[in-house]
């Protein structure tokens, strides 16, 4: 959980504020998803494509919910 001060800092950043920093702490971070076995790296991708799905899958749900006509 991010404390209280992270979060107002990240309200005040610009979009690209946000993006740029996206994108540093992904580059940083890349070299650690192909670390181990090639099973655990399977895994690993498979994982974060199951998450991906279900945040979607939700995002989705949501905008059909605001869509629906009484």
């Amino acid at each position: 959980m991010l404390s209280q001060e992270t979060l107002e800092q990240y309200r005040r950043m610009t979009g690209i504020e946000r993006l740029k920093l996206s994108l540093k702490m992904t580059e940083e971070n890349i070299p650690a998803f192909f670390v181990g076995s090639p099973e655990l790296i399977e895994r690993r991708f498979e994982l974060l494509k199951r998450e991906n799905d279900a945040r979607n899958r939700n995002m989705l749900t949501a905008i059909a919910r605001t869509r629906k006509q009484p």
